[in-house]
């Protein structure tokens, strides 16, 4: 039984391990929306301001220890819970409606939100658009746009 439990355990683990790129992240790193709570209710445009602590910011394409930046999921599975699991650590995808890049080190946006319920996660990535090894990334959040 003990084995078992170890075995499940660490396959647990999996998703977050098996995605992480190399570059190390801070211990005790923490991301989080500065402006919005679960639950909120807003109008659009919606301001979102992104926070972090125990790490630096930096933009993408430059290495230097302990930064990164942001990339913020707009209404799509949270970081390792899409149907391919993989797909959801390459930040390095392009751009699109539901994933947005912050490479040049903004630390927050403005969004044309439709009426409506939406979710929002902040994901860290390295210079190449990685996830840290660990896993750098908020709560999701579920916000209501009136």
């Amino acid at each position: 039984m003990r084995k078992l439990t170890f075995v499940v355990a660490l396959l647990a683990t999996v998703p977050f391990t098996a995605f992480a790129g190399e570059t190390a992240s801070a211990p005790g790193t923490v991301q989080y929306f500065v402006n919005l709570q679960d639950g909120d209710t807003v109008q659009s445009p919606v301001k979102v301001v992104f926070g972090l602590s125990g790490m630096g910011i930096a933009p993408a394409g430059v290495d230097v220890e302990n930064t990164g930046h942001h990339h913020l999921l707009i209404d799509r599975a949270a970081l390792g819970e899409g149907e391919d699991g993989a797909e959801e650590f390459d930040m390095n995808m392009p751009a699109d409606d539901n994933l947005m890049h912050f490479g040049k080190g903004q630390t927050e946006t403005t969004l044309d939100l439709a009426p409506g319920t939406h979710t929002l996660q902040l994901v860290m990535g390295d210079k190449d658009h990685i996830p840290h090894n660990a896993p750098v990334f908020s709560e999701v959040i579920t916000i209501t746009v009136e």
